[in-house]
Order: C-alpha cells, then sequence, then structure tokens
C-alpha cells in the first residue's frame, strides 16, 4: 500500500499543476481585470494611459500568460512573492492581504455550516434509502422519492428564497436572513453573539440539507436493491435469520462499500463553501470571498482558492481509495 501511496502522490502533483495551467489561462482570458475593474470602471476616476500601464506593471498584469504563470509559480519580484511552489500565493489585490490568510479567516465558517449539514443529512439520507428500499414500492418509497426528486430539481437561489418568504416574512421567525447577525445587536455577550449567529444559520443549513439529502438517499436506495437481490441476502433468509439481521446486518455493510466513493467530494465541500447560498444570505464565507474575488479579477486570490480546493479533492480521492480497503479487504491497492 506504500508503494501505491507514492504513485498516487507523485500522479497528484501532476494533476495539480495541469490544474493550475489551465486555471491561470483562463482567468488571463476573462474579459476584465483588477485594473480595469477598480480603476477605469469608475467614471470619478481618470487615469491617464501611462497611469494605467504603471498600475499593470504594479499588479503584475502586463505579461502575456506564460510568462504571468512563471511568475505566479515561481515568484515575482514586483510583487514580491516566492511563488505557489513555495506556497507563496502572493497578496489578494482586492483585500490587500496574503492570500493564505484571507482563505484561513474566511474559511471556518463555511467549514462550519457544511460540516453541520452534513452530520444531519448524511445518516438521514442512508436511513431513509435504507428504509424506502426495503419497503419497495410501497408509500414510504413513494413519498420519500417524490420529497427527494422535488428538492433535487430546486435551484439554490430559487429554494432559498422560498425558504426565506416562508419563515422570514410570512411567519416571521427571523428578523433578518441575511447576515450572520442580527442588526439591532448591540454590545451582546459572547453567548448572545453565539445564539444569535447560530439561529442566522438555520436557513442556510436547512437549504443545504434539503438540497443534498436527494442524491444521496437514492443512491443508497438503488444500492441497497442490488444487494437485496444478492445471492447471499436469499440464503441467509433461507436459513431463517431475521429481517433486521438480514438488512443491518448483512445487506447494510455490503450497501456502504459503494457509499465511500462519495466521500471524495466531502473533503473539498467541507472547506470550499458554496458561492450562490454564500451569496443570498450574506455569509462571508470562503465561498462567497472567492466569487467576489473572481468578479474583480483578483487573480492570486482565485488561483490560492481554487489550488486550495484542488489539493482537497486529489486527497479526498486518496483517502477514498484508502477507505475501499477498509471497508472491503479483497479490495488490494497494488497498481
Amino acid at each position: 500500500m506504500v508503494k501505491y501511496i507514492i504513485k498516487r502522490l507523485l500522479l497528484s502533483v501532476l494533476i495539480i499543476f495541469g490544474v493550475s495551467i489551465i486555471l491561470y489561462a483562463l482567468l488571463r482570458c476573462m474579459p476584465g481585470d483588477y485594473v480595469t475593474n477598480k480603476f477605469t470602471a469608475n467614471p470619478s476616476v481618470e487615469l491617464s494611459q501611462e497611469r494605467i500601464d504603471q498600475m499593470m506593471e504594479l499588479y503584475g498584469l502586463n505579461d502575456n500568460i506564460i510568462v504571468g504563470y512563471w511568475k505566479w509559480l515561481f515568484g515575482n519580484p514586483t510583487l514580491g512573492t516566492r511563488g505557489a511552489i513555495l506556497f507563496d500565493f502572493g497578496n489578494s489585490f482586492l483585500y490587500e492581504q496574503p492570500v493564505t490568510q484571507v482563505i484561513a479567516d474566511n474559511m471556518w465558517i463555511s467549514f462550519i455550516l457544511t460540516l453541520v449539514s452534513l452530520i444531519i443529512y448524511y445518516p438521514l439520507a442512508v436511513f431513509l434509502g435504507t428504509r424506502a428500499a426495503v419497503r419497495q414500492y410501497g408509500a414510504f418509497d413513494y413519498a420519500t422519492t417524490v420529497l427527494t426528486m422535488v428538492g433535487i430539481s430546486f435551484p439554490t437561489f430559487f429554494f432559498s428564497a422560498l425558504v426565506v418568504k416562508i419563515f422570514a416574512y410570512d411567519l416571521g421567525w427571523f428578523d433578518s436572513a441575511l447576515g450572520l447577525q442580527s442588526s439591532g445587536l448591540i454590545n451582546p455577550t459572547d453567548w448572545e453573539l453565539f445564539l444569535n449567529r447560530a439561529w442566522h444559520l438555520v436557513l442556510p443549513i436547512l437549504v443545504t440539507v434539503v438540497l443534498s439529502i436527494g442524491s444521496i438517499m437514492r443512491y443508497t436506495r438503488t444500492n441497497m436493491l442490488e444487494v437485496l437481490n444478492a445471492d447471499y441476502i436469499r440464503t441467509a433468509r433461507a436459513k431463517g435469520l431475521s429481517e433486521r439481521s438480514v438488512i443491518y446486518k448483512h445487506a447494510f455493510k455490503n450497501t456502504m462499500i459503494p457509499m465511500v466513493t462519495m466521500l471524495a467530494g466531502l473533503l473539498p465541500g467541507l472547506f470550499g463553501g458554496s458561492m450562490i447560498l454564500e451569496d443570498f444570505f450574506g455569509i462571508n464565507g470562503i465561498g462567497l470571498i472567492g466569487y467576489t474575488a473572481m468578479n474583480q479579477g483578483d487573480i492570486p486570490l482565485v488561483m490560492g482558492y481554487n489550488m486550495f480546493l484542488a489539493v482537497l479533492t486529489v486527497l479526498g480521492m486518496l483517502l477514498t481509495d484508502i477507505m475501499y480497503v477498509i471497508v472491503d479487504p479483497r479490495v488490494k491497492l497494488t497498481k
């Protein structure tokens, strides 16, 4: 296994390198850049072409894509960076702070939001999927299928608006559905601030749970139905084992093996945030920060954010392969 992990890590370096090239090229091909968005797009600011060129030189945007990528990777003396290869992604144009600091300061609220939602919807989805498979074509199966398909079909912004209208405006349970803190909160204690922010996370968590539960529930149901039709399950029933023992001791264990593949997307999802959700609810998480940086042409921050997600994705895939060996000893990591 050690040899396999080393090969995968070396391959991951090549994958991340290729991803960085594609991302940088796409960013530099965008119609706008930071200087254009901040200075020339403001009618109250008049800059000569010479001054614009100086600003482009200052922000390292006057080079072509190849030279710009080389400076981003190995360092830019103009910006005083050592290069991404040494984990120095430079300073964010927009926030005027090191990219690593911006990511570290804003990713934890996204992590908490996603983690709490994951703790709620993942076990619930597995339970509903299992029960729907056991009661195939019954009322419970049809009800959960309809509800999950409705949740899958709703776009994030539409369902968020629907939830805000019902719970914030119609029922009045939330004085303000946007942001992490009530506007009328004055000099709160730490406990009051914690409770207020936790209350403002209820609606985003509800949206995340409803929109995420459907796919996992359907995946669990499909896997469970396949396992329940296997020969060894019929043999277990023929031996006189109870239905509970057949389902939860024999079938459920093998149903979870394919579910491990979904763990690859959990790691980047925990820290990556949700651009649409955070933008709608006004949550200053890493998703909203990355979305704002992309609109403003903040290349260092966008590159740092996406490379952060790329590394987490690669690590998630590696952990998935290792988990396969743990849950199913028949799998051997030899290639």
